[in-house]
């Protein structure tokens, strides 16, 4: 059975105004939708890199991570409370700050421009509809990849 490595940011899980600003009438609309388009394109045996920002500074909403497929780590973003790691992680594999992986190294926040060139690229989430005009970041905010994971391969080569 194949494993394939995806990348997605800022779920905001259980986040009214953020549901509202993405075109949901409820978060719950929101969250149904996320999970929906989730386990679309991912097998329980893959990877999952979630970039941050899995709520809204709230552990409420955690439970909905058993929903979606795959095996989920989580690079910690602004929203994401250190105080809630412990419960973070009964649902997902793993919790850090920043991952290298592949020549890449994958952030919430976008690394310093002055840092950029030490890697292949910075897949990062954060601005949700901003893009940096830089070849080397790639925003990975929900809004940006249609609310589904995307192959990690697909973005680097």
């Amino acid at each position: 059975m194949s494993h394939n490595i995806y990348v997605i940011s800022d779920l905001h899980l259980g986040h009214e105004n953020m549901a509202k600003k993405r075109g949901f009438a409820s978060s719950e609309e929101h969250d149904s939708f996320l999970i929906q388009e989730w386990n679309k394109v991912v097998n329980k045996n893959d990877t999952v890199w979630i970039l941050g920002d899995i709520t809204m500074e709230t552990t409420k909403h955690y439970h909905l991570l058993n929903k979606l497929k795959g095996i989920k780590n989580v690079v910690l973003g602004n929203h994401d409370e250190p105080q809630h790691v412990p419960e973070l992680m009964k649902y997902v594999n793993k919790v850090c700050g920043c991952v290298k992986l592949k020549g890449c190294i994958l952030t919430h926040i976008p690394i310093h421009p002055h840092e950029i060139d030490r890697f292949k690229y910075n897949i990062q989430g954060h601005l949700h509809e901003e893009i940096i005009n830089h070849d080397k970041y790639i925003n990975v905010c929900c809004e940006q990849v249609n609310y589904r994971p995307v192959l990690l391969n697909d973005l680097i080569n």
